[in-house]
């Protein structure tokens, strides 16, 4: 007699809890999976989301497993290849960087003393500045040795271009001093290939700051 009122009462209990559920849900709304396409409901219970887990597996097209008091869901592994990691942005090698900057710095010197005789001047001799060409030819091929990567060998041709700009911007003006008695201070200001030879050694400057090959075009 006990029984059945123990049983009758554990009946009793689970028909008046699930309409109590359905009166303490406050609402119902979608649940969305991205990727697989597919969607089912949610019911909120006093402020806290529940869905079937069996709707969940039938999205993802996993499978439910039960392991004492635990529910494994075992989704299955994606066809979409994983993206590759960016690789990172080629640089010039150090001793190929080193020795591009110290060639630089001597045209610029070569530069900043035919500016100083022309604007002063004072008489313009090859033998003068034949200096400087060995000098930063020497340089040059210590450059090229160290060129060893692909970056190195696409920035060396425009490190060479800089240098016979500035050598034919010096014979142009030995020539032009041999031919007058008088060369204005400030030729050099107006001078396209001068112009030229700034610029591209602006350029030159940008990447080795960056560390980074951009051909903009003004070393061609």
């Amino acid at each position: 007699m006990r029984r059945n009122t123990i049983r009758t009462s554990v009946m009793l209990g689970a028909i008046l809890l699930l309409p109590l559920l359905v009166l303490l849900a406050q609402q119902t709304s979608a649940f969305l999976i991205e990727g697989p396409q597919g969607q089912t409901k949610v019911i909120q219970v006093q402020g806290k989301s529940y869905v079937e887990v069996d709707e969940v597996a039938r999205i993802t097209g996993g499978s439910l497993r039960f392991v004492g008091n635990q529910i494994i869901l075992s989704v299955p592994a994606s066809d979409t290849p994983a993206q590759a990691a960016p690789q990172p942005a080629a640089t010039l090698s150090k001793p190929f960087l080193t020795g591009g900057i110290e060639t630089m710095r001597e045209i610029l010197e070569w530069h900043a003393a035919l500016k100083n005789a022309i604007e002063r001047g004072y008489p313009l001799s090859d033998t003068w500045f034949g200096n400087y060409r060995r000098q930063i030819r020497s340089s040059l091929a210590q450059a090229q040795a160290a060129a060893s990567t692909d970056v190195d060998q696409k920035a060396f041709p425009l490190l060479t271009n800089e240098f016979n700009t500035m050598n034919v911007l010096t014979d142009k003006y030995l020539k032009i001093a041999v031919s007058r008695d008088y060369l204005a201070p400030n030729s050099l200001d107006s001078d396209p290939l001068n112009e030229k030879l700034l610029t591209c050694w602006h350029s030159l400057a940008s990447i080795a700051s960056s560390n980074q090959f951009v051909d903009d075009g003004a070393c061609q």
